[in-house]
């Protein structure tokens, strides 16, 4: 069967800012195979994505348990076709803000699990994929990261820790794939407004007005749905290896 459109895998793809990625991706011509730990929740998104004509469809499975990722993607591919665009996007928060001398092993092995450790080895089962299909269309893989890959929250270390190492995994799979024309790339949003960050909404909006983001605003989905859809295309390809910022100059020195 012929595939007009590209398939992009979009990981933790249910609802915030990869359910913004799914719909802008499907929006510029790809099919989606979406992942996410669940599946309630997901038609919503389903249901965008078909709206702009593409096939859609979710595969729930827990990014960090590394024995399934080429069972799924081997799902997805009998799915979808070739992989054109994997969007690493999936992750989760530390599993309380307290003082670093307080982290405990059970947090830290979750998050360095699922973050680092599952986008690793997810990301490797894509490439091995990359390497040894057919390709019609530019093939990509975008880690959306955060801007604590560089900026240090000492309330919630292992998180940080886990997004900086995302920074050289997108490194070191550029070095890897270059020869083979697949862009590499990292987006390190900032303060964006989604699911996740509900619970601290009120002390960030007190922050943004009072210049924590010089463009005195939060940080929408959509902003980095935007972002990642401008690299999926291929046509940033020579810079790959690259960090792209969407944090309003957050992440910019200042004194």
């Amino acid at each position: 069967m012929t595939r007009e459109r590209p398939l992009a895998v979009v990981t933790g793809a249910r609802r915030g800012i990869g359910a913004a990625i799914a719909v802008e991706l499907a929006a510029r011509g790809f099919d989606i195979a979406l992942a996410d730990i669940e599946a309630g929740g997901a038609q919503d998104v389903l249901s965008a994505v078909q709206a702009h004509r593409a096939r859609a469809m979710l595969f729930p499975f827990d990014l960090g348990e590394v024995e399934r990722h080429e069972h799924v993607l081997a799902q997805m591919v009998d799915w979808g076709g070739p992989v054109a665009c994997l969007v690493n996007n999936a992750g989760i928060p530390a599993a309380q803000r307290g003082d670093l001398l307080d982290v405990g092993t059970a947090s830290y092995d979750r998050v360095l699990g699922v973050n680092l450790r599952g986008t690793f080895f997810f990301t490797q089962a894509v490439a091995r994929h990359m390497l040894t299909s057919a390709a019609s269309h530019p093939r990509t893989i975008v880690t959306v990261s955060s801007v604590s890959a560089e900026l240090a929250s000492v309330e919630r270390g292992e998180y940080c820790l886990s997004k900086a190492g995302l920074g050289m995994l997108t490194r070191l799979f550029a070095l890897r794939l270059a020869e083979a024309g697949i862009g590499v790339f990292e987006l390190r949003p900032g303060v964006i407004r989604t699911p996740m960050t509900d619970g601290v909404a009120s002390q960030y909006d007190e922050r943004i007005a009072a210049g924590l983001v010089p463009m005195r605003r939060w940080g929408a989905p959509e902003d980095v749905a935007r972002a990642v859809a401008a690299l999926a295309d291929g046509r940033l390809a020579f810079s790959t290896g690259s960090v792209l910022q969407v944090d309003g100059a957050l992440s910019i020195p200042r004194l």
